[in-house]
């Protein structure tokens, strides 16, 4: 039985992203373009005829802006989203209120340029429908509970006994698709003296630094977007940016981190995978790996390595999961040590980290 296709309703004002969007999603044979809207009335009235699996949606928009037509399709009829904004950091903060309202992914729109980079941005949308296409949109409501307060192969090489002798411990943790929420969720539960930690979030270049912006803001750590040789250090936690891989390296006691260009590694850019191969080399066992919700397998042979190396390894539990993809699959090669739900994986970091 052949599988059915994803159906996707694309929103947005401009008659040329229409048709730009429908071209990219069309080359990719398990999806098809249900329809297109240029405003969210016209979109209410697609979704009356035929229901979507996955929505493409612009903020900015003529007759009813994008987070106000979010706020109501999520309390009203949940479906999955992804926001599809323009690359500019001036607009960031709106993006993030629409992953708060339930929207599952943020992408840029594709514009022109090399063929390289079309093609990268070809490959980062279709992921992204899929990756909504598999999530579990939920009903808009309060945040729930939570505890108190350049490719990865030759870039790397396995970890060694003498990168190990150290004690002061690192944490590295690796999300996608949900990940920006539970990374808040996280974070803002982690005490002022938390060990350092770096973060890979699959997100599009200038989003991370205003991300990291509005998690500092909200945090009892420091959070900011990383830049080469940032030292990682207790109370503070350091993004990738988007675009862009980053590893974690030492020198003698001193843990920094290195941001690095390079081709996708798992489809993403910066990669999982790179962050945690890096950790298992220059932190070993004293290392603590954290995936979180995303769809894919980015960070899984990475989470084995560290594992291998003799870290900890935590996966977020399938119920607290938007996607229950990476943590899968970092669970079915043996990487992992814990599986727990979000709300208890801070309590469990510091616990190892003591």
């Amino acid at each position: 039985m052949a599988r059915s296709k994803i159906r996707v309703l694309i929103v947005d004002d401009s008659a040329v992203v229409r048709q730009t969007l429908s071209d990219v999603l069309a080359s990719d044979p398990d999806i098809e373009v249900m329809a297109t809207a240029g405003d969210p009335f016209v979109a209410a009235d697609r979704i009356k005829e035929q229901v979507p699996d996955v929505i493409t949606l612009d903020i900015e928009m003529p007759r009813m802006d994008g987070l106000t037509f979010l706020k109501r399709l999520m309390c009203q009829h949940p479906i999955p989203v992804v926001i599809c904004s323009s690359l500019a950091e001036e607009g960031a903060q709106s993006t993030f209120k629409a992953l708060e309202y339930g929207a599952v992914e943020i992408i840029t729109k594709p514009r022109l340029g090399t063929k390289q980079f079309l093609e990268d941005s070809r490959i980062t949308l279709c992921e992204a429908v899929k990756a909504a296409a598999a999530s579990r949109p939920r009903p808009l409501r309060p945040s729930p509970a939570v505890e108190p307060k350049l490719t990865a192969d030759a870039i790397l090489s396995p970890a060694t006994h003498a990168m190990a002798e150290t004690t002061e411990k690192v944490v590295v943790i690796g999300a996608s698709t949900g990940g920006t929420e539970a990374l808040k969720t996280l974070l803002e539960t982690l005490p002022a003296d938390t060990p350092g930690i770096v973060i890979v979030q699959h997100m599009p270049e200038l989003f991370t630094r205003a991300f990291a912006n509005r998690l500092d803001g909200l945090c009892n750590i420091t959070v900011k977007e990383a830049e080469t040789n940032d030292t990682v250090l207790r109370g503070r936690a350091l993004i990738a940016p988007g675009n862009h891989h980053l590893l974690l390296k030492r020198s003698g006691a001193r843990y920094y981190v290195e941001v690095k260009d390079g081709p996708l590694v798992c489809r993403h850019r910066p990669s999982v995978d790179v962050l945690f191969r890096s950790a298992a080399r220059y932190a070993g066992r004293n290392a603590v790996g954290v995936i979180l919700t995303g769809m894919g397998d980015d960070g899984a042979r990475g989470m084995l390595e560290m594992k291998g190396a003799g870290a900890i390894t935590i996966a977020q539990d399938e119920a607290t999961c938007i996607v229950f993809g990476m943590p899968k699959e970092a669970i079915k090669l043996n990487g992992v040590d814990k599986v727990l739900p979000l709300q208890n994986i801070a309590g469990a970091i510091l616990t190892c980290t003591r």
